[in-house]
């Protein structure tokens, strides 16, 4: 991300003078993507630059909120810092590497590394000075993840003899390593600077003391800082450090020998050998050693294109993975659903229905329901439920299904749901006193049983014995009884006669009739 610089001056002339430089207000902005915007807090703690002489220029806190919600179009927003730096440097002249932004806020993660410092603390190095490379080693620590995961870090102090201060597996975290550092007192005169690189490797650079296997593919990287010429061979000794595996920094202070320089360190040369004319700048350093350790996390930035999920592997790569339910495509990017239901490893107990996305429910057969654990099915009660259709009876069968019946008398139609008279004397409301005959499926006619009568009716009978019944219960005695007797026979006779004459008539039509047919 370019930084676009412009002078903003607070008012009328320069802020203030500081008794050598005039000083003004320098913004610094940057446009940036939306999604960026996320990366960064609504206030960025201070950070630090320098210009090309190596003058440090401090950069305040800084607000993105105005500006974003104010100044900025839809979709993009500003990042403005501002910096006093001397008023006598050109534009052109000054460069700030915005990656230390991205360092602060999460976009990059230092690499795990296997990390020694190799300091020289002879006698041409001054307490002050010496308490500078301290902070140096310091403000570079304080850019690392460090930890028994991450990155370990021993320091070895050398003069004419040597000292581990501490081993990779002393410390695993920051605060204990800084205040162990700054406990590092200098040794005596002398600079064998390949004595040091020696015992680097032959003791600090080992798995008993906390450096890592070379299955683990964790860098081992030294850093050596020196203000004098070696007084003793380092040419060899540094071969085979870097033949070990060991990538070699170093850090010339003031007069220290470049040739010496260029033999300790690895290739190419322009990105591990540092000049500094004093150790009052040798800070400015750790921005450089910060952006040489650190890989940008593309998760963070936003440049992954991980449809779902992006995972840092560290060292500025990543994988891509899938919410539950989808899986990644071939182009490792991309994810699908899953058809969960293919997979028969769904539970569903009848019908296992895939959901867009990317899970599944289950569903049960006609006549189930599901039940609470939304996989198991039970039988519905149909006839319950008062849906079944049936006009007459619903019964229940076994598979959660139903069929239809009909009360006596009648049969089932074809839709097997409503029904029809099979009998209307079968049904009982035929009004018949002794029989009732079927003319049919709808209709009937009543008849008498032998000795009786249909009356007029045509329900109800009457018994033709009846003036037999009569004649033998009555009295015969004596005269008047008689008479009176033969009077009540005669006039039963009239009306028995009267009722054969009917009778005989109507067999006599009915005879008629079976005839014609």
């Amino acid at each position: 991300m370019a930084l676009h610089m412009s002078w903003e001056p607070f008012g009328a002339g320069p802020q203030y003078t500081t008794g050598r430089e005039e000083w003004a207000w320098l913004s610094l902005v940057t446009t940036c993507q939306e999604r960026l915007s996320e990366t960064f807090p609504n206030r960025l703690s201070p950070t630090t630059g320098w210009d090309p002489a190596g003058r440090k220029v401090e950069f305040t806190e800084f607000s993105t909120e105005q500006c974003r919600h104010q100044l900025c179009p839809p979709g993009a927003y500003s990042l403005m810092a501002y910096a006093e730096i001397p008023i006598s440097m050109s534009m052109e002249d000054f460069q700030y590497d915005s990656s230390s932004l991205f360092l602060m806020h999460g976009v990059c993660k230092s690499k795990p590394l296997d990390l020694v410092f190799i300091i020289d603390s002879s006698r041409s190095v001054r307490p002050l000075e010496f308490t500078k490379v301290k902070t140096f080693v310091s403000q570079i620590i304080d850019t690392l993840d460090i930890g028994a995961a991450d990155t370990r870090v021993a320091v070895v102090n050398y003069a004419s003899t040597v000292k581990i201060e501490f081993h990779l597996q002393t410390h695993s975290d920051k605060q204990s390593l800084k205040r162990a550092v700054a406990r590092i007192t200098p040794l005596s005169t002398g600079t064998m600077s390949g004595l040091a690189i020696q015992t680097a490797m032959d003791e600090a650079f080992t798995v008993e003391a906390g450096a890592r296997g070379p299955t683990s593919n964790i860098p081992k990287v030294a850093i050596i800082v020196t203000d004098g010429r070696p007084q003793d061979q380092v040419n060899e000794v540094a071969a085979r450090a870097r033949a070990s595996g060991i990538e070699l920094y170093a850090v010339g202070v003031d007069r220290a020998d470049m040739e010496s320089l260029k033999m300790i360190a690895s290739e190419p040369l322009d990105e591990h050998v540092f000049y500094v004319e004093t150790y009052g700048v040798i800070e400015k350093l750790s921005s450089r050693f910060q952006e040489t350790f650190c890989a940008l996390d593309p998760c963070a930035l936003g440049t992954h294109q991980c449809q779902h999920v992006c995972i840092s592997d560290g060292e500025g790569r990543y994988h891509c993975e899938c919410s539950q339910g989808y899986s990644l495509n071939a182009d490792m990017k991309t994810c699908s659903a899953i058809n969960k239901c293919a997979l028969n490893t769904h539970g569903c107990e009848h019908i296992c229905v895939n959901d867009r996305t990317g899970s599944y429910h289950c569903e049960c057969y006609e006549g189930y329901t599901l039940n609470e654990d939304k996989k198991t099915c039970s039988a519905q009660d149909q006839c319950a439920f008062g849906t079944h259709g049936c006009q007459h009876i619903c019964v229940n069968d076994r598979g959660g299904s139903h069929h239809c019946e009909c009360y006596e008398g009648y049969t089932l139609n074809t839709d097997n749901k409503t029904c029809s008279v099979l009998s209307k004397c079968a049904l009982g409301s035929h009004g018949c006193q002794h029989i009732c005959v079927d003319d049919g499926a709808a209709a009937y006619h009543c008849e008498c049983y032998a000795g009786y009568t249909l009356n007029e009716d045509r329900k109800t009978c009457s018994a033709i014995q009846e003036a037999r019944r009569l004649i033998s219960t009555e009295d015969a005695c004596g005269c008047e009884a008689t008479l009176a007797f033969q009077d009540k026979v005669n006039s039963y006779l009239q009306r028995l006669n009267a009722k054969l004459d009917d009778i005989l008539g109507k067999l006599q039509e009915n005879e008629s009739g079976q005839i014609h047919h």
